[in-house]
């Protein structure tokens, strides 16, 4: 068999195998033990595919470009913070997160936690803390953070509820601050108890977890994601869904009562196996965004007399959110994250965010109503009248003088002096 057919077939397989992952992890749960966790749909917007080993993009991607760096790293890069990545896997033969992978990871579905034959996983890290590469315009929220890859789902074997919640229970062993979780499910809250459990464990030890909102949205039906879902219920949760350019919710993304905030997920550039970069999108690369700021919000604050919690966390990225519409909504919660107003602003949150004040130019409040008046008003006649008095008094002024002149010609030509008496020649 030729090298092309060989090739041909290998690009076959692997999407087969990546579409059999993705289509597997965007059902949800149908029991707590067997059904596998969701994640999100590879959108492939390069030659048909997203393909593995590829070049870099060298431009920076819009997603990047809203963000004023040095201002968003003044306070570092986040430094000292590891980021749990609960996922596919996060692949070593990227250079750009070859310094950012701490350990080797685990998994628990047979494979290599640094080897990522789907490619999500190794996506999402990169959106979190992608070293910067000369070669490239794409980099990572935190690209001093470090990333601890969690495999629970490969090419080969999808993970369930239970392995996610085993993922869970090791990041905290891990000592980890935060977890991102780009998978979801949406079975009953009473199916996930194992999932819920290491969810509550998470909250008591302090760690942030960020999850993806899911992708089935597109008919604008409400449903629960968990374990983005939690957030209605554990304060270390932030759910997270995408927007567009626009700060709109994805057409894609799943809404709910239970959305934290929103964050870009549309045309989102990232790292890809065996190196190069790559365009997706979905909630699952939006989860990882807001994950960076909050890496970096972290570091900022480690070290503050009044520690900033996960609750704190997740109070001061909606607070500061860039809001489309006044308070919170089913779409994209509280705004979309603003990395640079968050690590600008050093006030520490003590409440929930509440909805902004209605502005007194929108409502009208500050506008005084005009006095109608029927005809002509005090103003116009003072102002007719002085028109009048100046207009008259012009041609009074031009009538004297041209009867002057007219004088003095009628004079000249009748010989008249001006003492009266005749002129003769």
């Amino acid at each position: 068999m030729g090298s092309r057919a060989i090739g041909l077939r290998t690009g076959h397989r692997r999407r087969a195998t990546g579409a059999l992952v993705t289509a597997a992890c965007i059902v949800g749960l149908s029991s707590a033990a067997a059904a596998p966790a969701v994640a999100d749909t590879n959108t492939p917007l390069q030659s048909g595919e997203c393909k593995f080993g590829t070049d870099d993009i060298k431009e920076t991607p819009w997603s990047l470009q809203r963000l004023l760096t040095n201002q968003m790293w003044a306070s570092g890069k986040g430094e000292g913070i590891k980021v749990a990545v609960i996922d596919t896997g996060v692949d070593a033969g990227n250079k750009q997160l070859q310094d950012a992978i701490e350990g080797p990871g685990k998994t628990y579905v047979g494979g290599k936690p640094t080897q990522d034959k789907v490619g999500h996983g190794t996506k999402v890290a990169g959106i979190i803390a992608a070293r910067p590469s000369a070669t490239s315009g794409f980099f990572g929220l935190a690209p001093k953070a470090t990333i601890l890859p969690f495999q629970q789902t490969s090419d080969e074997k999808a993970g369930t509820a239970d392995t996610l919640a085993k993922a869970i229970d090791d990041a905290i062993a891990a000592k980890v601050q935060v977890i991102n979780i780009s998978q979801g499910a949406d079975a009953s809250r009473g199916q996930l108890g194992l999932l819920e459990q290491a969810v509550k464990r998470a909250q008591q030890a302090g760690i942030l977890i960020v999850a993806a909102a899911g992708n089935s949205g597109a008919s604008g039906e409400e449903k629960n994601i968990y374990p983005a879902a939690y957030s209605k219920y554990y304060d270390n949760v932030l759910a997270v869904a995408a927007s567009d350019r626009n700060n709109e919710r994805a057409v894609f993304s799943q809404p709910g009562s239970f959305v934290s905030i929103a964050a870009p997920g549309v045309d989102m550039v990232s790292t890809v196996p065996l190196g190069g970069n790559c365009v997706d999108q979905g909630t699952s690369f939006a989860a990882p965004y807001a994950a960076g700021a909050a890496a970096l919000l972290i570091a900022k604050h480690q070290d503050d007399k009044v520690k900033w919690g996960p609750r704190e966390i997740i109070w001061h990225l909606e607070q500061t959110a860039e809001r489309v519409r006044r308070g919170h909504d089913d779409y994209i919660g509280w705004g979309v994250i603003d990395p640079v107003a968050a690590l600008n602003d050093d006030t520490r949150p003590t409440a929930a965010p509440t909805p902004d004040k209605p502005s007194d130019v929108a409502n009208g409040s500050q506008i005084l109503p005009a006095v109608a008046t029927l005809g002509e008003t005090t103003e116009e006649r003072r102002a007719r009248i002085s028109i009048f008095i100046v207009g008259g008094g012009l041609l009074a002024v031009g009538a004297v003088v041209g009867s002057s002149i007219a004088l003095r010609d009628w004079r000249r030509k009748t010989g008249l002096t001006s003492h009266g008496e005749a002129k003769h020649g």
